[in-house]
Formats: C-alpha cells, structure tokens, sequence
C-alpha cells in the first residue's frame, strides 16, 4: 500500500532533631562546689581538733552523689519523644496513591499472528473523500444479506486494503461468519481474511483522523526497517453502523513479508 492518509501520537518526610540538655546535668554537678565550702564553716565553731573536720568534710561529697542520681532519671523523659519516628506512618498513605499510573499506551506494532476465519465479503472501490461513508454502505449491505438469513456475526467487522493510488483505493469488507449464506448476490463472495505474521496497531477516533495513525505506522515501519505487503487490515472493535464516529476503535494489522 504506497499511500498512507493518515500524524501520531511523574515523599517528603518530615524529620525532627531533638537536643537533650546535658549542660543541665552538668549544672547539678557543680553542687559538690557549695559543698566543699560548707566544711570550713563547720571548722570555725569548734576549735577542738582537725579530726572533727575530716568527717564533716567527707559527708557532703557523698551527698551531691545522691543528688546527681535523680539527673540521670529526667533525662529519659525525653526519650518517649524520639518516638516521633512514627511519623513516616504518613508516608504509608503517599505510597498507596503511586498505583495512579493509568493504562493509557495502547499496542503499537505488536507483533502478532492473524488467523484465517470464514467470512462473507464484498468487494469495492471508493474514493478517499467519501471513503468512509463508502465503507458504511458495503456494511450494510452485508449485514442486510445476514440479517434476512438469520445469521449471527461470528467476529468483528473489517476492511481489506487490496490497493490504492492518489484518487482511492480498492478494499473487500468482510464479516466472519460460523455458515455459508445462501443466495449471494454477484458482488458477495465466501472467503478467508488475511492471515499470517503482522503488527497490531490501535487507531481511537473518527475515520478522518486515521491519517495520524497511518502516518505513525508509516514512521514505525520504516525505523524498525520492515517490509508490508501490499494489503492492510482494519478490525472494527465498534461496530461502525451505530458508533459515532468519533468514537470508533479500530484494530490496524500490517502483514508482514
């Protein structure tokens, strides 16, 4: 197919240093200060002997001891505060709102393996400004023929490529079915769609704006150096006859050489 019309296609948390006053422990270590000047007050009454003084003396030393017991108890009151480190219990919920990236990419150029399927066609021709409804009218008729006959869609509705140039294109729409109708007028035919190794591409919006997506296609092809052949497929995931336009989802595969 040489002419394609269709252009393509992101925790803070928080931390808190606590400082613990150990200059508070060390104020309550200076009382033994006061203490050693307590001695020679207790020399100045009693005159009697040095000995009395040496256990005066030695009495306040152990009593800062006591005092500075208690220092060591305040300073774990504090502690419970380091328990602050359950703050990033916050960061839990952040975590949990990261699944937000959405399945957005649908496949292109995957590589994949069409299947023959029996199916009802008929053949036409269309010129690329009234491509669309052209394509329409082959659907209807072939869905009237069914329709009359009582026989069920068996897959998805597609359109056939067989060549193009700059005023149209040649195409086969085809319907998979599970029977043979009967009575098939002469532009109907039973056959097979197209199979073997091709690339999936996705195509979502109006008819029009397939120049994009064929543009995109295009732009693969020719950086993954790939050879197509000369037919080109579209699957209808919508059905076209009651989809609006600009709501259709179209499967393109690309058979491959």
């Amino acid at each position: 197919m040489n002419r394609f019309r269709r252009i393509a296609l992101a925790a803070l948390i928080p931390a808190a240093a606590l400082s613990f006053g150990l200059s508070a422990t060390l104020a309550q270590t200076p009382s033994p200060a006061p203490a050693a000047s307590a001695s020679p007050s207790s020399t100045s009454p009693s005159s009697t002997s040095p000995s009395s003084t040496s256990p005066s003396s030695t009495s306040p030393s152990p009593a800062p001891a006591a005092s500075a017991s208690p220092a060591p108890a305040a300073t774990p009151s504090p502690a419970p505060a380091a328990s602050a480190s359950p703050s990033p219990s916050p960061a839990a919920p952040a975590a949990a709102a990261t699944p937000a990236p959405v399945q957005t990419a649908d496949p292109f150029g995957q590589e994949t393996t069409l299947e023959p399927r029996k199916v009802v066609m008929v053949k036409g021709t269309a010129n690329w400004d009234s491509a669309f409804d052209t394509l329409i009218d082959a659907f209807k008729a072939l869905n009237a023929l069914l329709d009359k006959q009582g026989i069920k869609h068996a897959g998805n509705s597609m359109i056939v490529y067989t060549s193009t140039d700059d005023t149209g294109f040649t195409f086969l729409a085809e319907i998979p079915v599970d029977q043979d109708p009967q009575k098939l007028p002469k532009d109907m035919s039973m056959g097979k769609s197209p199979e073997g190794k091709a690339l999936k591409f996705v195509h979502r919006g109006s008819y029009d704006n397939m120049d994009n997506t064929y543009e995109a296609i295009t732009n693969h092809l020719d950086d993954k150096k790939l050879e197509a052949k000369d037919t080109f497929v579209e699957e209808y995931l919508t059905d076209p006859l009651k989809t609006a336009e600009d709501k259709l989802v179209i499967n393109v595969f690309v058979p491959l050489k």
